[in-house]
């Protein structure tokens, strides 16, 4: 093991994602990790790599250099073949100080917001967390805030040399975004929320070019202070925003009939074969549960149709829902914020226009 000194900057180079898998299934999130790594590994000129535990996960180590991935660490064990924080942490741990990336990207899943924190304590170095923007390139990162933020970017004074990692998340409840650079140490890492980074199209050259490693590690029982005996599902269905082909979304504007406003949000998603969504503003008055939120508070969607029923357009809704294909808005006041992001606006009452929607399209339903 060769000596690890998290302050000697300059000996970590490379880009690093950690690729969860959970019964021997790839989660989405390390396809939307990867494809961001690559950005960042090619605006700092180096490799990206992924790192993959388990027991018998070769065979998926390929899929994942189809996203852009150079090289997969792969490292087996029968202890690894369910998470425990203890295995894992021990394990990432060491191939990290053996190879210094200078970056490490993991997924804000539940077991990434359990396992980042405890590395990072174990490597000395800073971790960034729910992240919804990353940026190397200040030219890049400038657009990410003029995109994303209400900040006079081109008044201000910026220092063009800066490589540093620029980890951007939400602070003090979303109300306001912060972005967080660790200059002094390294690896530079990032939980990132899950459904914020775009996927890539699969490149099935990359993924026969992509190398296969096999580090060497220690692992012991004695390493692990817990046994997993069983895994047992949750049997609660939340609502799936993030894979949704259609979001119809409600916000403050159902508050003079709460029921009725999601009644008409629901009928309407169920026509369009769809799901329903709010703002924050409705998730924090009780009117809907939170697995429903969109914004940076909530779920980042990406649907080929987005319904925005009553909604303003917070600058921290529109960061979550500005990348859909096709954005329709409903609003009784014609100056609301919504309509800047939005292909198609309607200024109107919602209880009235929603019906008349849902009407449109069973009737062109029927007619073909």
């Amino acid at each position: 093991m060769s000596t690890f000194n998290s302050a000697a900057i300059e000996e970590f180079k490379g880009v690093w994602v950690f690729c969860e898998q959970r019964q021997g299934k790839m989660m989405p999130t390390n396809f939307e990790l990867l494809s961001e790594g690559r950005k960042l590994a090619d605006d700092l000129g180096c490799d990206l790599c992924g790192i993959l535990l388990g027991d018998n996960v070769e065979g998926l180590a390929a899929e994942l250099g189809g996203y852009g991935a150079d090289k997969i660490y792969v490292c087996e064990s029968p202890l690894l073949k369910d998470y425990t924080t203890d295995a894992y942490a021990k394990v990432i741990c060491e191939v990290v100080e053996e190879y210094k990336p200078e970056a490490f990207l993991i997924g804000a899943t539940n077991i990434g917001r359990d396992l980042g924190p405890r590395c990072a304590a174990r490597l000395h170095t800073g971790l960034c967390a729910d992240c919804t923007g990353l940026a190397v390139d200040m030219d890049k990162y400038k657009q990410f805030l003029r995109d994303s933020s209400t900040l006079d970017v081109d008044g201000m004074k910026w220092n063009g040399e800066d490589r540093n990692l620029k980890m951007t998340r939400p602070a003090f409840g979303g109300h306001l975004m912060a972005t967080i650079i660790c200059p002094r140490f390294r690896p530079c890492m990032a939980t990132v929320r899950p459904g914020v980074m775009k996927k890539a199209p699969f490149d099935q050259a990359k993924s026969d070019a992509c190398q296969i490693v096999k580090p060497a590690f220690a692992l012991a029982a004695e390493d692990m202070k817990t046994e997993v005996v069983e895994v047992v599902k949750a049997a609660k269905k939340l609502v799936d925003l993030i894979g949704a082909e259609v979001v119809v979304s409600v916000g403050r504007g159902i508050s003079k009939d709460i029921k009725q406003g999601i009644a008409l949000a629901e009928e309407l998603a169920a026509e369009l074969g769809g799901v329903v969504g709010s703002s924050r503003a409705c998730v924090d008055s009780g009117w809907i549960t939170a697995d429903h939120q969109v914004g940076q508070t909530g779920k980042t969607v990406h649907p080929r149709i987005y319904v925005a029923l009553g909604i303003s357009g917070a600058i921290q809704h529109k960061a979550g829902m500005q990348e859909s294909e096709c954005i329709i808005a409903v609003n009784k006041n014609d100056t609301a914020p919504i309509f800047e992001v939005a292909d198609y606006g309607i200024t109107g009452d919602l209880f009235k226009v929603t019906p008349m929607l849902i009407e449109a399209i069973r009737s062109a339903k029927a007619a073909k």
